[in-house]
């Protein structure tokens, strides 16, 4: 059985793109550590990659260029200043050299070395293979990006079913929805306490409360840089960033420095009826703002559905409880991370295999889910949250705009965010012994969805909005 830890759910990393920037910047790194294993590395003479699919049709679009750039020059996602993106990728454009793994210099033409073939590879729709070229002779190892910065080989037998296993030591493994509500009647835990223990399995809860807290202030920080930046997102839609001017329409007059104070700020502004929308969209605006822009982000479950969940927590500390603490995140991102992982298990998480369904429609499911309990949802309610958020997203297409993360995919989240908080709703006011569709059936029935939809809504930008409205028009 499949194991998937909350923090492969929950991942930091820079936008726009988990599958299209993140999981090829993973790639790179994976078979820069691949050549040095088979003590390749120091002779390398020449790198190129060939991008496939979805990854080529929007790669432009989604910096997939740029992420493979960054991941050949050894820079880590989770810890590289973003300012210093651009400027690392000019240095690279400017000199035709790359810094591989930031120890060799190697001509390097992102023109001519990377290259964008339309056409796809068999097992995914988003595979890319590295080249080195070493006393003559070409070296060739292909990665498939298969939803969430997930990455796997050509050659696992798993990649095909879009799947990725790992060697499971939980005490409690869960697969499907029925799994989960076995483990928390017989020991009688709601669900943040049976994935805790599973977590506490393989890590110190010491090291899992660090984590989690450093996830958190991730989506934090994200969320408080989006509301205080203006201007227009890069990109050549001139989309105007709105999260700034929403906020400032919200927003009191008490003073703050940090994004905790700003939080706590918040928390003691008077907000009216009409508000509370405002401020949920105006989270998730915020967020994938930031992510559009190669700003820091946390996968959840991906970079373009990044907004719903920190909106959602946001919404439970600002609007439902002032005193709410760390340890009400702690259990939202718990739940929040399964309910994620029983959809990759069962379905996909990837837009490419699944359309925004897998993204968006996940993302609600796993904040509709996780605020259900915090509400005092038992488990049946939270798994019975969590189908109502993905039955209202089922067929949802991926067509993004000239390729980009922004339009739709940015108002999205917000839609994503407010569907998670009606439905968690809809489930404290309902008994789950009575629902016709449980959370296991509208998984199925989501990856069926996805195998029967059109590539062209699968984000490669030949379907949909991408096509119904031109460049031009915007």
């Amino acid at each position: 059985m499949e194991c998937i830890s909350v923090f492969d759910m929950l991942k930091i990393g820079v936008g726009p793109s988990s599958s299209h920037t993140l999981g090829p910047w993973r790639a790179a790194e994976r078979w820069i550590k691949e050549l040095k294993e088979k003590n390749r590395f120091s002779k390398v003479e020449k790198i190129s990659v060939d991008l496939y699919g979805s990854l080529s049709l929007t790669g432009k679009g989604h910096a997939t260029d740029y992420a493979v750039m960054l991941g050949l020059s050894g820079a880590d996602p989770e810890r590289i200043p973003t300012e210093l993106i651009q400027g690392i990728v000019d240095q690279i454009k400017k000199t035709n050299t790359l810094k591989f793994n930031n120890e060799i210099d190697i001509a390097f033409n992102c023109n001519t070395d990377i290259v964008f073939n339309k056409k796809f590879l068999p097992f995914h729709a988003n595979g890319l293979t590295f080249s080195a070229k070493i006393n003559g002779r070409n070296y060739k190892s292909t990665y498939y990006s298969i939803g969430g910065g997930f990455v796997v080989q050509e050659e696992r037998k798993t990649a095909k079913a879009n799947k990725i296993i790992f060697y499971c030591t939980y005490p409690y493994p869960v697969e499907k929805g029925t799994d989960l509500l076995r483990f928390c009647k017989e020991l009688n835990l709601p669900i943040s306490q049976v994935v805790l223990e599973n977590e506490k399995s393989i890590k110190e809860e010491e090291c899992i409360n660090s984590e989690l807290e450093r996830i958190w202030n991730t989506m934090l920080e994200c969320m408080y840089i989006g509301c205080h930046t203006e201007g227009e997102l890069p990109g050549g839609l001139q989309v105007r960033r709105r999260a700034f001017d929403m906020h400032e329409k919200l927003k009191g007059d008490l003073p703050y420095n940090s994004p905790q104070e700003w939080l706590q700020v918040i928390r003691k502004t008077e907000v009216k009826f009409r508000q509370i929308l405002k401020w949920v969209s105006c989270f998730a605006l915020a967020v994938n703002e930031v992510n559009a822009s190669l700003g820091r982000v946390v996968t959840a479950p991906t970079n373009g559905s990044a907004g719903v969940i920190p909106a959602v927590l946001m919404y439970y500390l600002v609007i439902e409880n002032h005193d709410a603490d760390f340890e009400q995140i702690k259990k939202f991102l718990l739940v929040a991370g399964e309910i994620g992982s029983i959809f990759k298990k069962g379905a996909t998480i990837s837009a490419a295999m699944g359309g925004c369904q897998a993204e968006i429609g996940v993302s609600s499911a796993m904040a509709a889910g996780a605020l259900c309990e915090l509400l005092g949802g038992t488990p049946e309610q939270v798994l019975m949250a969590a189908e109502i958020a993905m039955e209202h997203h089922l067929g949802l297409t991926c067509d993004p705009i000239g390729g980009l993360v922004q339009v739709p995919c940015i108002e999205r989240n917000s839609m994503g965010a407010i569907k998670a908080i009606n439905a968690a709703e809809l489930a404290l006011e309902s008994d789950p012994s009575k629902a016709k569709v449980p959370l296991d059936k509208v998984v199925n029935t989501m990856w069926e969805t996805a195998k029967d939809m059109n590539t062209k809504y699968k984000e490669t930008s030949e379907g949909g909005l991408a096509v119904g409205v031109h460049l031009t028009d915007c």
